[in-house]
């Protein structure tokens, strides 16, 4: 009786424990059409995600473009809890864009990396999502330039395209709102490895906050100007993380860039951050790549 006793006690034990482990985020990686190696990156960016611990990942790649199949692209958004995307391609069909808009509107999570920003200029609800933009034709009819400066944002109505940066380099992160969850911890400032460093994004910027940012060096093609490299803002009940980095598996196997992704994933997810800052995150004056 004594070891049944026993057995009884550490079975339940042992269910305690396991209710304590959170189950995996669902998270949708899109891809399949972008101006920029998707093949590459898409696995990258599922490896960053996997190797954090917190995130169950699925990817659905779109037809290739000029087929006409993209109008019988249509993931199942609502299985997920988040939608990373790795897109930048012909115009999803109106039935997709509406099952999107409504999953993010409920309280669905959205994340876009890099060139994501580029697609859809003239889908109104996905510029809201990312609050700014480039290139595309975009201009001064999508809303203004951002740009950061003595320690607040500026926006310009300029008449001019949207979208641009100059040869890539290493260049500096810094924090501008180190409270929030996704960047509580971490450095204030942290290099980051070479890449294409926005510039010039312009667009609703509705309700948008500026996490981080970067100085586009003249020297280097830019504008002189602090750029903003990772933004947040909110659609509905959705939360919507925007990172400028990763153009290629270079850039996104910085530990800084691929920290700030796992973090913006996890927060557009379920509005908290819970993953460990990594012991090798980058310095003011170091890179740190991922092996």
């Amino acid at each position: 009786m004594k070891h049944l006793s026993t057995l009884i006690a550490a079975l339940f034990l042992q269910c305690g424990i396991s209710m304590l482990v959170a189950a995996p985020i669902r998270v949708l990686l899109v891809d399949g059409q972008n101006n920029h190696a998707w093949k590459i990156t898409s696995p990258i960016i599922q490896r960053i995600l996997e190797d954090a611990g917190r995130f169950s990942v699925d990817v659905v790649t779109s037809p290739p473009p000029k087929t006409g199949e993209i109008a019988h692209f249509k993931p199942k958004f609502s299985n997920y809890q988040v939608i990373v995307s790795n897109y930048n391609g012909e115009p999803w069909s109106d039935e997709t864009k509406a099952s999107f808009v409504e999953f993010v509107r409920k309280g669905g999570g959205f994340v876009s990396v890099h060139a994501a920003d580029n697609a859809f200029p003239e889908w109104k609800e996905y510029n809201q999502m990312i609050g700014v933009g480039g290139w595309g034709g975009r201009n001064e009819k999508d809303g203004p330039f951002v740009v950061f400066k003595d320690g607040i944002i500026l926006k310009s109505s300029v008449p001019k395209a949207g979208g641009g940066h100059g040869s890539q380099h290493d260049f500096l992160v810094v924090a501008r709102d180190g409270k929030h969850p996704i960047l509580k911890g971490l450095p204030d400032q942290w290099m980051h490895v070479k890449d294409e460093l926005y510039h010039t994004l312009r667009g609703p910027a509705e309700g948008m906050t500026v996490l981080a940012t970067a100085f586009s060096s003249t020297a280097k093609g830019g504008t002189g100007s602090d750029e903003p490299m990772l933004m947040v803002t909110r659609f509905g009940k959705g939360r919507s993380f925007h990172t400028t980095l990763g153009h290629s598996a270079e850039a996104l196997n910085c530990v800084g860039a691929a920290t700030v992704l796992a973090r913006g994933v996890e927060w557009a997810a379920i509005g908290k951050v819970t993953q460990a800052i990594p012991t090798d995150f980058p310095t003011a004056t170091e890179t740190r790549s991922r092996k």
